[in-house]
């Protein structure tokens, strides 16, 4: 019953989100053409509910000449490669605000496990073992509040299946709350291999 209304909400947020949102959104857009050559929107194949890609949609916080593909914690000097907007927007996770569109397409939902990339295959097999690919991924979840960047994949994975497997209003309600307050925090935000 609840994955109705978590759609239903996912949508009405979403929507009420993008229409506060819209202002800062156009400003970091502008910013961006600024600063650097190249697209406003990053446009990236993720991995989405029972393994359908789709693609994810970011403000673009990297230089044109960063190696496609590869997750930023495996850039061996991940710092060489970002913009310095983008480097404010990725630590107050800005860069995920196009992810909103995202959610209202169905790709996506609020509150979820991370979509990890096509190529990371030791994620999405630890995400199968778990039963975390059953569910939409997220605009944020229970990994992004228990560490975020610095915890190992086969902890992600699990709190990805804890997620998955129990599902609902409250948890969804904790994690969403927990994440502002990790975003204001910049907690667990690293860049570059560990």
């Amino acid at each position: 019953m609840y994955k109705y209304i978590k759609r239903f909400l996912d949508i009405i947020l979403s929507f009420v989100a993008i229409l506060v949102f819209m202002v800062p959104m156009v400003i970091v857009a502008v910013i961006i053409k600024i600063e650097s050559k190249g697209p406003i929107i990053f446009k990236q194949k993720r991995i989405g509910k029972d393994r359908k890609e789709f693609f994810i949609y970011k403000f673009r916080t990297m230089r044109n000449d960063t190696p496609q593909n590869v997750p930023t914690h495996l850039l061996s000097d991940p710092k060489s490669y970002i913009t310095k907007s983008g480097a404010f927007f990725r630590k107050t996770s800005i860069d995920e605000l196009p992810q909103l569109f995202n959610i209202i397409k169905g790709d996506m939902s609020i509150i979820g496990p991370r979509p990890a990339l096509w190529n990371q295959y030791d994620l999405i097999e630890q995400r199968d073992k778990v039963g975390a690919n059953s569910c939409f991924p997220g605009l944020t979840g229970l990994a992004q509040i228990n560490g975020r960047d610095e915890i190992e994949i086969e902890e992600k994975a699990i709190f990805d299946g804890k997620y998955a497997n129990n599902i609902s209003f409250l948890l969804d309600l904790k994690i969403f709350l927990l994440t502002i307050k990790a975003v204001f925090m910049a907690k667990g935000v690293k860049e570059g291999r560990k």
